[in-house]
């Protein structure tokens, strides 16, 4: 009698652990977050649909893809860094960057008596890429005819909208590209990927020392492969 009670109590308890060991997991299966994600149908992009950007800049850059600030060089002068960021794309695409030599604004000389010389590079993805093809317009050169011991500038106005997606840059001259021995990039940009992108400036690398580039990537037949957008409203945010 005494064992038959005992293998009922045994098999009782059993039954009490099952149940709350079933209740643990059930709980411990639940997402972090469970209940949230919005209605059906909802698609939102993961971090598979981004893609990597890449950005040496001598001196210093700030970068707009679609109207929208994405990257500020966190260094204005030296060292010389590489700023890697993650991009959701979507195209087309209009990537609107100022870049800046180092230059005194009064003089466009550095280090006191010296001039300097910029250069920029870009890699988006596998194949956006900069080229003589981006547009550039210098809106800082000096010293002008390269005198050192005179030294005088032209500044021009930075205009309005510069990094829209709409702004009118047809009247602008293209890019042209130097080679790696012509700019000297610092040992950072080595270690990242820019296979395939070129250093780029306006005409002049060593007297024009602020320089806006645009260009604009078409993709056609590409659509987004999630249906959200934002609703961050960043309007208090500096633009430039």
């Amino acid at each position: 009698m005494q064992t038959r009670r005992l293998i009922l109590l045994l098999a009782s308890l059993s039954v009490v652990l099952a149940g709350a060991g079933g209740h643990a997991q059930e709980k411990g299966s639940k997402k972090k977050g469970g209940g949230k994600g919005g209605p059906p149908g909802l698609v939102k992009p993961a971090m598979t649909d981004t893609i990597k950007l890449n950005v040496y800049a001598d001196n210093w850059f700030m970068l707009y893809i679609n109207g929208e600030l994405v990257a500020v060089d966190s260094i204005k002068f030296t060292p010389h860094n590489v700023v890697s960021v993650d991009i959701l794309p979507e195209f087309p695409m209009t990537i609107a960057v100022m870049a800046k030599d180092n230059a005194d604004p009064k003089t466009g000389l550095e280090y006191g008596s010296s001039i300097g010389d910029g250069g920029f590079c870009l890699k988006l993805g596998n194949d956006i890429v900069t080229s003589a093809s981006w547009k550039a317009k210098s809106f800082f050169h000096g010293p002008i005819n390269g005198d050192t011991v005179n030294p005088k500038v032209r500044h021009e106005p930075i205009p309005d909208g510069w990094w829209k997606v709409g702004f009118d840059d047809s009247q602008w001259s293209k890019s042209k590209e130097f080679t790696e021995e012509e700019v000297a990039p610092k040992q950072p940009f080595y270690e990242n990927d820019f296979k395939g992108a070129k250093f780029i400036w306006t005409q002049d690398v060593a007297l024009d020392n602020t320089v806006i580039f645009r260009t604009t990537i078409e993709k056609p037949g590409w659509t987004k492969r999630w249906n959200t957008k934002p609703d961050l409203d960043v309007t208090g945010a500096p633009l430039k």
